[in-house]
């Protein structure tokens, strides 16, 4: 008896233990994170991750080269092929850190990029044919001049050899060119251009930053970790039509508050997009055996006013699946869209010939840690494509009928590895699956010892029922014997007859 009731002393104490963990365990874990992922020089990984994007990042382009240039002029539809990818490793660092009395913190991130020729399909001397922005683009800028200033621009680009499809190499293309139009119209017709100098599509993006950004640091509310308080010093910005559009949210796209659940959208403001975009759960899974969700752009990201009414205030809209950003890109009639129009107006991809739209190779990613907001694995991807079309007076774009013609798609991705994919997995996964088998464990040890006791009770009990009625009835005929039991009166008689 002494033993039993040890070993269910043992079960109950292991039953507290396991009801404590319990109880206790998430309490813990979530102090933990809150500690981890706040924005803080103190708070280790997290704030390295934050500062410095230790994890390598990519952005690998795609090239929709022209193949039939003369038939377009001619009012032919456009072919298309796809050349790439060319692959840039993208370097990001935060500078002029400044935390301030509000819990808030402001930064500027410079991204710098080099040329990855081992992971590119060529290199970045290879020429390709695109439309030329310059001729094409600007065409629609002056539509609306008099008759003389499109007739000077006309003679311009005749003058300086400017045909509406240039022959240039990826780097050009990229990073910038000198072109002696650019500063001849710069010097004749002041503003007439944004720009000045070389001419490419991505000449503002290296080593630049993306403006102040200003967040919180989540010391006195973790759940506004990362969010953003303001960026330029401006809460809102002025491109759109409505108060809505025109609202900075969520975070700078590279962390997210704590604790997600699947009803949480991925909100980030995006300055090269000049709005703020949302993603949406998709799925539960595992990333590199760290559990995770994954958030996809859901399909009215781009859509239009007609099918999506919260999406006015982005027009004057096209077909549904692509946002003009022409108000802050110069009015240089440039839209962004999914690559080769996913999710977009099928009458979009079926305008040009070489388009070939799907989920596995366009469609945009992010999975992230619920449990720290931090990204796993990333994957976003987006395309430029420019509006073109016949201009009047401007004899360079010949009989082209409005199209919007893809020019590239580019796809900035990276994921966890390394050094801080082990000390997040230790730290972060591998700790708390431990603490939360643990006291499963204990649990399940302390019913087995309560069971096995109330078992071995049972079995002992059982066996003492029949014990008991074999001595019960032995004794019982034991005291009917020895009592003499009263025989019948005939019996009796012929018993002593026969004894004598």
């Amino acid at each position: 008896m002494v033993q039993h009731r040890v070993v269910v002393a043992a079960g109950v104490l292991l039953l507290v233990f396991a009801v404590i963990m319990f109880i206790t365990i998430p309490v813990i874990v979530k102090q933990q994170v809150t500690a981890k992922v706040k924005i803080d020089p103190e708070s280790g990984l997290a704030y390295t991750m934050w500062r410095d994007i230790p994890v390598p990042f990519y952005m690998s382009l795609y090239f929709f080269e022209v193949k039939n240039p003369q038939e377009i002029l001619r009012g032919e539809k456009a072919v298309l092929e796809q050349r790439g990818p060319y692959v840039y490793r993208e370097y990001r660092q935060k500078s002029n850190i400044t935390f301030h009395n509000n819990y808030t913190v402001s930064y500027r991130e410079y991204r710098h990029y080099h040329f990855c020729p081992e992971r590119s399909a060529g290199n970045e001397t290879d020429q390709i044919v695109l439309p030329n922005m310059l001729t094409l683009g600007a065409a629609l800028m002056v539509e609306d001049l008099p008759f003389a200033l499109k007739l000077i621009f006309s003679t311009a680009l005749k003058t300086f050899n400017e045909t509406p499809f240039i022959r240039k190499s990826v780097k050009e293309i990229l990073w910038g060119y000198d072109d002696p139009l650019v500063d001849f119209l710069n010097r004749i017709l002041p503003g007439i251009l944004p720009f000045k100098g070389k001419f490419g599509f991505f000449v503002e993006m290296n080593n630049s930053n993306t403006g102040l950004f200003t967040v919180y640091t989540g010391g006195n509310d973790i759940t506004k970790v990362h969010l953003i308080d303001n960026w330029n010093g401006i809460k809102e910005v002025n491109y759109w039509h409505s108060e809505q559009c025109n609202m900075i949210n969520g975070t700078a796209g590279q962390m997210w508050p704590p604790f997600m659940t699947p009803s949480d959208t991925l909100t980030f403001y995006s300055p090269d997009s000049c709005r703020t975009l949302d993603l949406v759960y998709q799925k539960s899974g595992w990333t590199f055996d760290i559990p995770s969700f994954r958030y996809v752009a859901p399909k009215t990201m781009f859509a239009n006013g007609t099918v999506y009414p919260p999406n006015e205030g982005f027009c004057p809209c096209r077909e549904s699946g692509v946002l003009n950003v022409s108000t802050c890109r110069y009015n240089s009639q440039v839209f962004i869209s999914q690559p080769h129009f996913y999710n977009a107006d099928p009458a979009l991809w079926e305008a040009v010939d070489g388009l070939e739209p799907n989920e596995k190779d366009h469609a945009l990613f992010i999975d992230i840690h619920p449990l720290t907001g931090i990204p796993l694995n990333v994957s976003i991807k987006l395309q430029l494509n420019v509006f073109v079309k016949a201009v009047r007076g401007i004899m360079e774009t010949g009989n082209i009928q409005p199209v919007l013609l893809p020019l590239l798609w580019f796809d900035e991705s990276g994921y966890i590895d390394g050094p801080p994919l082990h000390t997040f997995y230790k730290y972060l996964v591998l700790v708390p699956i431990i603490c939360e088998y643990l006291q499963y464990i204990l649990m399940i040890l302390g019913c087995l010892c309560i069971l096995i006791v109330v078992t071995r009770e049972i079995v002992i009990r059982k066996r003492q029922i029949p014990a008991e009625e074999i001595t019960s009835r032995t004794h019982n005929e034991s005291e009917r014997t020895s009592a003499g039991c009263p025989l019948l009166p005939g019996f009796s008689k012929n018993l002593l007859h026969e004894q004598a």
